[in-house]
């Protein structure tokens, strides 16, 4: 952009964002190609589900991947951070089903497998895409070329091989077990799609009479309608009470049955009566003991949880928890109900489903995980890979250490169909790639668990099971971000994947970010409110706003508190850096050197000067190590601190001085502007794209065929640069240091007076040596601009209060600083209103003093209060002192 057109006074995100991003992706400045000059750096994005509304945790990780992308892009490497989505098999079907009835047009049932999977191949040409648009909002610099969905042609033909060959390896296997079963989406869940909850549940104490009529045995359960399932009581070998009823029955209430009494370990005769209900199809302990005693299995549940048949008529079709309002009703009827005791307890709920989950025994298709677990677990033990934060190590050891067969196989419709075919003659299972050849071949209707695709996803973007070019060059990727509740889903199951069809982990480094929760704590969910909408944050505060603003507060390892309020930050801190911008285009054009200082030389830097360059070469070493080391909110802090202060707070106001010198020193420190705001923008180009590309060409620094992103990420400057700078002339610096410090008191000075800054005032500072003496004398100017001061005394003497009058003062390191108040203030009356509030404030911290001196006081009001009134104490003696000195520098 060509300075002859004028800047905007204010910056107007919605307008940059619109303007730069289709840019950017046309120009192809995203896309990655394997090139044998360049390092690769590759990442995967975690694929959202192709469902999926963008929110505030993909904020944050899509932030911080584009952070990474950008950085190492301006780094020079190759870089491709491969996009895509999840096809989420239940929660898509959920959606689409739930679409179709609310439309009331015929559903899943109606509709039959084809026509309901072509619906949501409709539904997702349509909708799906949604999430992937909204993320081009952030700015994330996607490699969208090579962006993916986990059933194209290309994954299915991945999924497939994978199936097949641990399948013929022996890892695959169809087997009867228990599993955990989501009566919401009718389907098998893995262990880790479980969520447990605790939940307010009773006690059920009832009795099954012994069938002799001897007697009854009491068993206490939380869920007495599955006693319809109910198989065998259980009792210790070893327990004196129950041995001599081993071998009787009972009768099993509601049911007519009778059921045997078996002696099994499983019994603890400590447990409540000792006497244990064994429901095989329900409970994964009874399961096992049914089959150690060769038990009959009887399932009482439909797909939807409702009871079945098997429970007879009365109780058929019936909902789960009215059966057990029914159950506990008639056993009370019945006299068999002994007590009812409320509990608090855990219940595993269904993850997507949101309701209880059912145990029952079904037969679903599963994979062995130990022998694909032990070299995942190495690559992380050996620090192949490495977690951040490094607590997470110990939750993966101990997952993986305990690994469990994973059920692999839902009863659902979208997916990938299992590649698993039966003949109707032989009862023969055919598993390949492609259906065996005759007619006698039905293919198995299940498909594959979501993570199943999920788990292949580093090395099935790059086109595996084919020898891509960009698989060649991209694997392994070189960082993962991705959320913590997913490590068992989906990090660990990449890393089982990587190893065993790659030979090679996918990646060498996981960052876990943080979890975002409200003021209060709460995570944020729909139901609560407390979730805004990402892009109604970024038509209010501007895409660069939101990235920066929560990276800012997202220290590494530690929950987040969020409000749209904390996004103020960042928006302040895109106009603070538009206005200092400004401030340089208004100066006029750019200089020759603003990469480099070609143009100057380095001799004749004033301190200040050389005390900026010093300062961004200490922001661009801290930054860079930061963010090798994961500390995004450490370089945050960096970079806004670099800008706010000491750039626009202290160096543009200290320029100012020289801007208005001869042609020479304004030059100069146009160049020294150039070059300092050339490497804030290329240090903050990865945190904010779109201001910081706009700003580049506003100042002319690119022009309108070049961008921002292809410059080189600042980098340390070397001895022979900047000779004068890197010699570390630290007795120089440390002089500039000190004469902020002494503005830092004059300021302070100035308003424990309430003076207006418009206010043209005296100071007189006392030097604390010849060397300060003479360097503060050399900067009276700059000590002018920034105290806002008519005229500044420097001198090696004491103040004259005698003769000058009364002036307070603040010691720093070069010296003393004096405000002469003469003329300024009517000393009397300051002095007459400071006694009135020493008097006011000593009358509070009497009564303050005696109400915490007061025993009954400190025993009854709650620990909070008291504290309170500590702390209030603390504040009232802290505003004392501070009055005291007032009056003192009067006196």
């Amino acid at each position: 952009m060509s300075t002859n057109s004028e800047m905007p006074k204010t910056y107007e995100p919605a307008a940059v964002e619109n303007k730069w991003y289709p840019l950017w992706e046309q120009r192809g400045y995203f896309h990655g190609k394997p090139d044998s000059r360049k390092k690769p750096y590759s990442i995967v994005i975690p694929p959202p589900n192709v469902t999926g509304i963008l929110h505030l945790g993909h904020i944050l990780n899509n932030t911080l991947q584009d952070i990474l992308v950008r950085w190492r892009k301006m780094q020079g490497y190759e870089v491709s951070w491969f996009p895509g989505t999840d096809h989420a098999g239940i929660a898509t079907e959920s959606k689409v089903e739930k679409t179709l009835r609310e439309a009331g047009k015929p559903g899943r049932d109606e509709l039959g497998r084809a026509e309901f999977i072509k619906k949501i191949w409709d539904w997702r040409a349509e909708y799906g895409g949604t999430i992937i648009r909204q993320l081009r909002k952030l700015g994330t610099a996607c490699d969208w070329e090579r962006e993916r969905f986990t059933m194209d042609e290309g994954l299915s033909t991945a999924v497939r091989k994978v199936f097949v060959d641990l399948y013929h390896k022996g890892y695959i296997y169809r087997g009867q077990r228990m599993i955990n079963w989501c009566p919401v989406a009718k389907t098998a869940l893995s262990d880790e799609e479980v969520i447990y909850r605790d939940t307010d549940g009773k006690f059920y104490h009832y009795e099954y009479p012994l069938s002799d009529g001897s007697g009854a045995l009491e068993i206490a359960t939380t869920r007495p309608e599955t006693m319809f399932g109910d198989t065998a009581v259980a009792v210790h070998p070893a327990d004196e009470r129950y041995r001599h009823l081993v071998g009787k029955t009972v009768d099993l209430p509601l049911t007519g049955r009778k059921i045997p009494i078996i002696a099994d370990d499983h019994a603890d005769p400590e447990k409540g009566t000792g006497c244990v209900k064994i429901t095989p199809a329900h409970d994964p302990n009874d399961f096992l003991v049914g089959r150690r005693h060769n038990l009959p299995v009887i399932s009482i549940l439909n797909p939807d949880a409702s009871l079945n048949a098997e429970c007879g008529p009365e109780f058929a079709g019936m909902d789960r928890f009215a059966a057990r309002k029914k159950c506990v009703k008639m056993l009370e009827e019945l006299g068999l109900m002994v007590k009812i005791e409320p509990i608090r307890h855990a219940v595993g709920y269904s993850e997507r489903g949101d309701v209880p989950i059912e145990t029952l025994v079904s037969s679903q298709w599963f994979c062995r995980m130990k022998q694909l677990a032990a070299p995942a677990l190495e690559a992380v033990q050996s620090g192949k890979i490495t977690f951040y934060p490094e607590r997470w190590s110990k939750t993966y050891y101990h997952w993986m250490e305990n690994i469990q067969d994973w059920c692999i196989s839902r009863q659902i419709w979208w997916g990938h169909r299992i590649p698993a075919w039966y003949n109707r003659d032989t009862n023969e299972i055919y598993v390949g790639m492609e259906a065996p050849a005759g007619e006698a071949w039905e293919q198995e209707q299940d498909v594959l668990d979501t993570w199943f695709s999920s788990w292949l996803w580093p090395f099935s973007v790059m086109g595996w099971p084919e020898k891509t070019d960009a698989l060649a060059y991209f694997y392994p990727t070189c960082d993962l971000v991705t959320a913590p509740d997913i490590i068992f889903f989906w990090v660990a199951r990449m890393i089982m994947a990587g190893c065993e069809f790659m030979g090679d982990i996918p990646f060498k480094n996981v960052y876990f970010t943080s979890i975002i929760r409200d003021e209060l704590g709460r995570k944020l969910s729909k139901s609560l409110g407390n979730s805004p909408d990402p892009l109604d944050v970024i038509d209010t505060y501007g895409a660069d706003a939101l990235r920066f603003s929560i990276i800012y507060i997202a220290p590494i390892g530690l929950d987040i508190r969020y409000s749209n309020e904390k996004c103020e930050l960042g928006r302040n801190f895109a106009n603070k850096l538009w206005n200092a911008c400004r401030f340089r285009r208004l100066q006029g054009p750019v200089t020759a050197g603003f990469r480099d200082l070609s143009g100057v030389d380095h001799n004749l830097l004033t301190p200040d000067e050389k005390w900026i360059i010093s300062w961004i070469n200490e922001a661009v070493i801290m930054t860079n190590q930061a963010l090798e080391e994961f500390r995004f909110h450490f370089a945050a802090h960096e970079i806004y601190e670099l800008v706010w202060s000491t750039f626009c707070d202290w160096f543009i106001e200290t320029s100012k001085v020289r801007l208005r010198g001869s042609e020479a020193e304004k030059q100069q420190v146009l160049q020294v502007l150039d070059f300092v705001l050339f490497k804030i923008l290329r240090l903050l180009h990865p945190f904010m794209p779109f201001i910081t590309e706009e700003l580049a060409h506003q100042l002319d620094f690119l022009d309108e065929n070049q961008t921002i992103m292809q410059e080189q990420f600042p980098r340390p400057l070397e001895n022979m640069e900047i000779p004068s700078i890197m010699e570390k002339d630290h007795d120089l610096l440390d002089l500039v240091e000190a004469k902020f410090q002494l503005v830092r008191a004059g300021r302070s000075l100035r308003a424990d007076y309430n003076i207006p800054d418009g206010k043209k005032i005296n100071y007189f500072i006392k030097a604390v040596d010849r060397v300060n003496a003479d360097f503060l004398t050399g900067e009276t100017e700059s000590l002018k601009i920034l105290l806002g001061a008519a005229a500044i005394e420097i001198s090696l003497e004491d103040y004259d209060a005698a003769n000058r009058g009364a002036a307070p003062s603040q010691l720093a390191n070069a010296g003393t600083i004096y405000l002469p108040l003469r003329r300024l203030i009517d000393i009397e009356g300051e002095l007459n209103k400071l006694n009135g509030q020493k008097r006011e404030l000593e009358g509070w911290i009497r009564g303050s003093r005696a109400k915490l001196a007061n025993e009954k006081f400190l025993s009854k009001a709650p620990e909070k209060v008291v504290s309170a009134a500590r702390g209030h104490l603390e504040e009232l003696q802290q505003k004392l002192a501070r009055v005291e000195l007032l009056i003192r520098d009067l006196q």
